[in-house]
């Protein structure tokens, strides 16, 4: 039998009746003909437990809203490729610079890493759920000319907001990677990167590349430079950008620790102009934490300053490393979900590494209904 885990009550909890109630009131409101599942990652490595745990958690609840709403839902996976690949200190200066992966791989280097790394797992859930799933780099969106064109328009407006997307200094980070042939590095903490609204659409961005000195980059809706913007900023416009579409109902799903960060995002949203209304859906999966109760950090422990917490096994680190087959390891996951997603109170919480690696262990491996047997329809994985 499942063992299920003690959790204590709290205020969110005591209001629900399951854990997807928290969306009801924008499914509701916005009567969407689609609701489309936002879950990313920085593909900077082999994903961990708690990547894997928010990831199966919303191909899951995905599931749940179809069956009990009567409407359509899918899962976008948003593969951050402009996390750093390199980060170094230019000796004279003292400024810090980094090469993103997108710059570093190429192209078809991101679509080996998302193929070997992210998708196997996503098409397992997507076939044993019976959901369309589909795969964005941040490479794509950047480039996707309704998101440069929602960069543009708030431009004129990012005085209101630069002191929620950057509370300490009030200067968002923006990096145009140097545009050379093989070169791509960017002042990490875009200190001497400056933007010009040029107006009719156009930005121009001036910075100093690690190697070439000074150079200029244009931005525009169909064309110009690789607009790198630091996180708070990328989600203010990935989130308006979303918004803005009719029909879909766009759910971002983050992990817990990511509370704080929405904070400051929803501050610059509404900065902007949004009512308290028109603020995204989000939902927040629970957050594998270590005995002390910080996140369980890879490079924390591969680097040698935190040790791989009581109960916690390798694979956690790198689930690659996982002792069984793939649908084993989709079983457990699925297994783990019912038992999270049994009670309001087992969703809303973190849990220890040691307590969650237990939960898989005696988790019941799902059935899988009649109606997930058969391949679903597929929607695009570029």
């Amino acid at each position: 039998m499942t063992t299920y885990p003690v959790s204590p009550n709290t205020v969110l909890a005591n209001v629900l009746m399951s854990a997807e109630d928290l969306l009801r009131p924008q499914i509701i409101s916005t009567a969407p003909d689609r609701v489309v599942f936002v879950v990313g990652t920085q593909i900077n490595g082999a994903p961990h437990v708690g990547t894997s745990l928010v990831q199966s958690l919303t191909f899951v609840i995905a599931a749940r809203i179809r069956d009990r709403f009567g409407v359509p839902a899918e899962v976008r996976f948003s593969a951050l490729d402009n996390a750093p690949y390199a980060i170094v200190t230019d000796k004279e200066t003292g400024h810090r610079y980094q090469r993103a992966y997108a710059q570093a791989l190429g192209a078809v280097g991101i679509t080996e890493q998302v193929e070997k790394l992210y998708r196997p797992l996503f098409t397992a859930l997507s076939d044993r759920l019976s959901l369309p799933f589909s795969v964005e780099t941040y490479t794509q969106q950047q480039s996707n000319e309704h998101f440069r064109r929602t960069w543009l328009r708030v431009l004129p407006r990012m005085d209101a907001a630069r002191w929620y997307l950057s509370p300490s200094s009030g200067v968002p980070h923006v990096r145009v990677p140097c545009p050379r042939p093989g070169c791509g590095w960017a002042e990490k903490h875009a200190e001497r990167t400056r933007v010009r609204d040029d107006g009719f659409e156009r930005a121009t961005v001036s910075a100093v590349c690690l190697h070439h000195g000074e150079y200029e980059v244009a931005i525009e809706p169909t064309g110009g430079g690789y607009l790198d913007l630091a996180t708070l900023y990328r989600n203010l416009v990935k989130e308006l950008a979303t918004g803005s579409g009719r029909g879909a109902l766009h759910v971002m799903v983050k992990g817990s620790d990511w509370m704080p960060g929405c904070i400051l995002v929803d501050g610059a949203l509404q900065a902007v102009g949004l009512t308290r209304g028109q603020l995204p859906a989000r939902l927040f999966c629970p957050q594998v934490v270590t005995d002390t109760g910080a996140k369980l950090s890879k490079s924390l422990i591969r680097e040698g300053r935190a040790p791989l917490p009581d109960g916690a096994a390798p694979w956690m680190l790198d689930t690659r490393e996982w002792p069984g087959s793939l649908p084993e390891y989709v079983d457990r996951l699925l297994g783990l979900a019912d038992v999270l997603l049994a009670d309001p109170r087992h969703f809303y919480r973190s849990y220890s590494a040691g307590e969650l690696g237990r939960l898989m262990s005696t988790a019941s491996p799902r059935s899988v209904p009649a109606r997930c047997r058969k391949s679903p329809p597929r929607a695009s994985t570029n």
